[in-house]
């Protein structure tokens, strides 16, 4: 019997616009423009936007404000509406529930792995990730199960994840990182991603 396939996907800068540049562009704090694309560290990374936060006296409802306002990248729901068609899909994300859920409404609810956040009198005080490397733990939890595993990233953080995998790709993934991980297949249209997919079913 032919194994069955999972697929799973890394959210921001994949599916929809990174949350964190878009509250720098909305504040004009060009230090929350940081993403994993440039800090390899997650915890370093989340520490220091916390700090950035706190100097400035913003709090949750002003960055769920400016999610509030993002929409999907082009192309996105109908890429994941038809990969939802032919396989299963579990968006995996270091992204936190409190800031995923409007999104997710936009791309009709699609399963999502991903993390908490700590808040009181409206302060992020600390976040909770759900586990370290959550990403490479899950798909090696579903390789346990017998799945064939096929993922898909952009970032730093998603790289023990494309390495669990069966099968890896990257998606708008920058030159740098692309560069230093030439063994996954680039691609930077859902077009292109869908079919490479396919072909792996």
């Amino acid at each position: 019997m032919k194994q069955q396939t999972i697929v799973t996907l890394d959210l921001e800068g994949v599916l929809v616009p990174e949350i964190w540049i878009a509250f720098a562009e909305k504040t004009g704090i060009a230090a929350l423009r940081r993403t994993t694309r440039d800090e390899p560290d997650y915890d370093v990374l989340m520490k220091g936007r916390l700090k950035v936060l706190d100097a400035h006296g913003l709090k949750l409802a002003d960055i769920q404000e400016v999610i509030g306002t993002l929409s999907p990248l082009e192309g996105a729901k109908a890429f994941l509406d038809e990969l939802r068609s032919i396989t299963q899909v579990i968006i995996l994300s270091d992204t936190f529930e409190e800031f995923a859920q409007p999104l997710m409404r936009q791309l009709g609810w699609p399963a999502i792995f991903c993390h908490k956040l700590e808040v009181s009198e409206g302060r992020i005080v600390r976040y909770k990730l759900r586990q370290h490397n959550q990403k490479q733990h899950s798909v090696e939890a579903l390789r346990g199960l017998n799945y064939k595993v096929i993922a898909a990233g952009d970032s730093f953080n998603d790289t023990t994840m494309l390495g669990a995998a069966n099968v890896g790709f990257f998606f708008h993934a920058p030159d740098s990182i692309k560069a230093q991980f030439p063994q996954y297949r680039p691609f930077d249209v859902y077009g292109d991603l869908l079919a490479a997919i396919k072909a792996e079913l």
